[in-house]
């Protein structure tokens, strides 16, 4: 599934406002980048499109993407101009609905009337310099609190959040519908589908079976998977690299799957679909989010244990952790109490996301989980249930450079306003989840959601971003 951590990034069209003492300079590219403002944020649909006829014609035959962008972000505020020539200009802006920041980059034509030639907006950390106050566990509780009621009273939250210290719950509260048309509730107890959270089971699976000498992480993919199509893969790919995303092995999301999507019912059903496929680049020269490379960890479980993915995961990660609301059973079977998920893309207004789900999870996303079990997966990590201290250290510790983070295996290892926190997202049409682990001040954040990221992201990164310090 996509990591929500993607999802920003993938709809780069924004527009920016003066906000405290930051102006646009008085250049082509700065007024250009203030028009822009003046269009987008208005949230008026006929004034944007006008001014993207006028700059940039391709983008204004997407006005659906366009407006789906400013209902999602509220509009943007500028907060800095950190580069500015005639014809250029790069600043950093601030969501409006959220903490996220991003970086704009405007280009111009320099003959008038200076028509935009490039206008891209990219998701950032949030820099040292926009730090946010730190907060008292009782004032992050209020103001959690308030936030998630306008949220919710908005239409922007569905779901469930907790936070937790020293392993037990601080807040916990349930929002929304499960589902809108009866009217149920979600509650705690609701099972919510988690995206790419899964693989942080994967992972975790993987360094049991390296813990137990079963498995070698330099070992490469033919080792295991012994007849596999493309040699390349088989021969050059290790282990490690699929836990990192460096082993080039792409995606599995596209009209490949488009096509097939019912018809993938096991992990072999993808090997089969994508086993041919060459690297798409040389292994372990970059990274690149690949799903397709945690699919091949699943098969490996499998080839390794003896047992299908989800029996070994069932057995040898959900149990030890008590997790008993946890799984991925095909979306065909009746799962008490696990939410319909409620997307806005691909048709007008909300409606289920039931045509996008694949038939079941996978060992690279799509299984189902709940806020109280991801806060026993994250205590039974800490308390070494799963792995010993070594082992857990390995899993949880950032290897490579993910944009503005440091990927480790299956989890994302980031400094978020001083404070250490390692976690994983998941996001995909009517889904949205993120848990983080902030062993520093002894804090646990899960929030889940049954609707389009960043539903739930932006409420977890409200929280890791005002955590008390320590």
């Amino acid at each position: 599934m996509r990591s929500t951590r993607q999802c920003f990034a993938v709809v780069c069209f924004v527009t920016i406002s003066c906000f405290a003492r930051a102006q646009f300079p008085d250049t082509p590219a700065g007024h250009q980048g203030a028009a822009w403002l003046q269009a987008f944020n208005s949230g008026d649909r006929e004034k944007l499109h006008d001014f993207l006829l006028k700059n940039l014609p391709d983008r204004a035959a997407h006005m659906d993407q366009e407006m789906g962008f400013r209902a999602m972000t509220g509009g943007f505020d500028l907060k800095k101009v950190e580069e500015s020539t005639p014809t250029k200009l790069i600043a950093i802006l601030q969501e409006r609905l959220s903490d996220q920041m991003g970086r704009l980059t405007v280009e111009v034509d320099a003959a008038e009337p200076h028509r935009l030639t490039n206008l891209d907006l990219s998701a950032i950390p949030r820099p040292a310099e926009f730090a946010l106050p730190h907060m008292s566990e009782s004032e992050l509780i209020a103001a959690l609190r308030k936030k998630l009621d306008e949220d919710s009273a908005e239409d922007r939250f569905s779901g469930a959040a907790l936070v937790a210290r020293n392993g037990k719950p601080v807040f916990s509260q349930a929002y929304g519908l499960a589902d809108r048309e009866r009217k149920v509730p979600n509650t705690l107890k609701t099972r919510f589908r988690i995206g790419s959270m899964n693989k942080m089971f994967t992972a975790t699976s993987i360094l049991q079976l390296a813990q137990a000498g079963k498995l070698g992480l330099d070992d490469p993919v033919g080792k295991y998977l012994t007849d596999y199509p493309n040699k390349d893969v088989a021969t050059k790919v290790t282990i490690r690299q699929l836990l990192t995303h460096t082993g080039g092995t792409g995606d599995i999301f596209g009209p490949d799957f488009d096509a097939h999507r019912l018809e993938l019912r096991t992990l072999q059903d993808y090997l089969k679909l994508y086993g041919n496929r060459a690297p798409q680049f040389e292994p372990g020269s970059r990274w690149e989010y690949s799903n397709y490379g945690f699919i091949l960890l699943g098969a490996i479980i499998e080839k390794v244990s003896g047992q299908s993915y989800y029996d070994y995961v069932r057995e040898c990660v959900y149990a030890p952790a008590g997790m008993s609301s946890s799984g991925s059973e095909p979306e065909t079977e009746a799962v008490p109490e696990r939410s319909i998920g409620y997307t806005r893309m691909g048709a007008d207004g909300l409606h289920p996301n039931t045509e996008t789900l694949p038939y079941r999870g996978t060992s690279a996303g799509g299984g189902y989980s709940t806020v109280e079990d991801l806060l026993k997966f994250a205590n039974a990590l800490e308390e070494h249930k799963l792995l010993n201290a070594e082992f857990t250290d390995l899993l949880t510790t950032g290897k490579v450079d993910a944009r503005g983070a440091r990927y480790a295996f299956g989890f994302q290892d980031q400094m978020i306003n001083g404070t250490r926190c390692f976690g994983h997202g998941g996001g995909a049409p009517g889904m949205n989840g993120d848990l983080e682990i902030c062993p520093g001040p002894a804090y646990v954040v899960a929030v889940l959601s049954n609707m389009d990221p960043p539903a739930a992201s932006r409420v977890s990164n409200f929280v890791t971003n005002r955590l008390p310090e320590h």
